[in-house]
């Protein structure tokens, strides 16, 4: 789209009628971290009974390890009360964690080897044991060092008004609910389309300590600090790249986005489609199973994407199956880091940027993309990932060669256009200036997430690791010393409580055996 076009579309909206529309964003957050010793090394420890069940405990949960932690916030129209949540979930947590603290970065703490890090636990009901089962299965078939990397997924929604408005500049006839499945699905292609700048921005992992690599190749630039360091010298985020959360075996499914059944058929063709990598691998029908089951994913969840439309299921509803009913309610963005600079690992800023960049996504046009097209997207990525700060970088712009420089400068003028809309429509100032500041960015990569982490971290005189394990040492003093916001100690020990007792409710009910349990959820997918 060309900033014209841009600028027609966000006249539309400028009348009285839809100047308002776009208030009402709600969000949510998803942020990982690890546990780690005071000497910087992987808890050993179980989940801390003090802050309730994992699986029934909405607020505070783990994901692949039973050391790496999820903090959930509930939905919310503003941001600072979500940081604020955020910021009370991981103060109660740190307080019921004995001398444990939070690793502040994405990439793992020192880990001698990768049996180190235990598989999470979800007791002995039926969905609990196929919850650590598909995890064994995740780390059979990637490895858990993959797995053990930690990062923030931003949830947002637009408001049913801004739809309508939408819907109605552009005379659409339609029903509502495919509009917005429509218009969703068109923000996740330019978002992919763009998602270098994120890795630009926000990419906060050039640096690993060695013993992530645990004897793999890597074509990588890395330079050595200290002893066990390494690190990209212009690199951006290793999370985001073929060392990261990536998954090589899933290069052959061609998931597009171009429409919702496609983007469906896709995923569960994969969830039903036999692996001739991981057939040898014994499933759930084996007395000792290393996997769920045999095909290319295992579930859904298993698909490794930096952006999914999702919807609220209904218990005992697969993601694809609630979107089929209803449509995207929501978009999860997955592709941010732990910002090591805040002790939340996300702050305003981040917040504010992305509420216009991806308004920015939805309202320009979107041309469906091919394969090539999404190949020419990652591709893109990885050259941010490994050299998006050196000087002169060219990424590849429609088929054309263009430098960074020039694509960064393009895009934040379009985005000052919608965050001049966002302000308007909010009464506020904020957002123009955080794209005025993140602007400057574009021509100082030493401004960028990444630029300041090498800086800082070569400044310490201290290896990766012993940096971050001082500022998670710092954060930690600082969530005991900030009072809480939103929530209280008593109001999170009633929800762990409560927690406890649904685990018993869960595991009370279960009438099955758990090969029968399976083979019943599974014959319905």
């Amino acid at each position: 789209m060309t900033t014209h076009d841009l600028t027609k579309a966000l006249a539309a909206l400028a009348p009285e009628q839809h100047k308002y529309a776009i208030k009402g964003i709600q969000r949510g957050i998803e942020r990982e971290a690890l546990r780690i010793k005071p000497n910087g090394v992987i808890s050993q420890q179980s989940h801390p009974k003090e802050v309730g069940c994992a699986l029934t405990n909405g607020h505070i949960t783990t994901d692949f390890a039973e050391s790496l932690l999820e903090f959930i916030t509930p939905v919310s129209e503003s941001a600072e009360e979500t940081l604020s949540q955020l910021q009370d979930l991981q103060k109660f947590t740190l307080s019921q964690m004995g001398d444990e603290l939070l690793w502040p970065i994405s990439m793992p703490c020192f880990i001698e080897h990768q049996d180190d890090i235990i598989l999470a636990q979800y007791g002995d009901s039926n969905i609990g044991r196929m919850k650590t089962l598909y995890r064994e299965g995740l780390k059979n078939r990637y490895g858990s060092m993959m797995q053990a990397i930690a990062g923030v997924h931003f949830n947002i929604s637009f408001p049913e008004s801004f739809w309508l408005s939408l819907k109605t500049i552009k005379d659409d006839t339609g029903s509502l609910q495919e509009f917005i499945s429509a218009g969703y699905l068109g923000l996740i292609r330019n978002f992919k389309r763009e998602l270098w700048l994120i890795s630009y921005l926000f990419g906060a992992s050039p640096a690993l300590c060695n013993s992530f690599l645990q004897g793999r190749n890597t074509e990588l630039p890395f330079k050595k600090l200290g002893k066990g360091t390494l690190y990209l010298e212009v690199g951006t985020a290793l999370r985001l790249g073929n060392l990261g959360y990536t998954n090589s075996a899933q290069s052959s499914l061609k998931v597009l986005y171009n429409s919702l059944d496609g983007y469906v058929a896709g995923l569960k063709s994969a969830i039903h489609s036999p692996s001739d990598i991981y057939d040898q691998l014994a499933d759930y029908k084996d007395a000792q199973p290393k996997q769920l089951n045999k095909n290319v994913l295992q579930i859904e969840n298993e698909f490794y994407s930096p952006i999914r439309p999702k919807r609220n299921a209904k218990s005992g509803e697969t993601p694809t199956d609630a979107l089929l009913r209803g449509g995207i309610e929501y978009i999860e963005i997955r592709a941010l880091d732990v910002n090591p600079f805040v002790a939340t690992g996300i702050d305003i800023e981040q917040i504010h940027f992305l509420d216009v960049f991806l308004t920015y996504c939805l309202l320009k046009d979107s041309p469906t993309m091919d394969w090539d097209s999404q190949q020419r997207s990652t591709e893109n990525l990885d050259t941010v990932v490994s050299q998006g700060r050196a000087s002169k970088v060219m990424l590849n712009r429609s088929g054309s060669s263009c430098s960074l420089a020039t694509w960064g400068a393009d895009i934040f003028a379009q985005l000052q256009q919608v965050a001049a809309y966002m302000d308007n429509a909010y009464g506020v100032s904020y957002y123009r200036e955080t794209i005025t500041r993140l602007s400057q960015w574009i021509a100082d990569p030493e401004l960028t997430y990444s630029g300041r982490y090498v800086r800082q971290l070569k400044r310490s005189g201290t290896d990766n690791g012993h940096f971050a394990l001082s500022l998670a040492k710092s954060y930690q003093q600082q969530h005991q010393d900030t009072p809480y916001k939103v929530y209280s100690d008593s109001y999170l020990i009633q929800q762990a409580e409560q927690s406890v007792i649904a685990e018993r409710e869960l595991n009370a009910a279960d009438n099955q055996t758990f090969n029968a349990f399976l083979d019943a959820y599974f014959a319905t997918k």
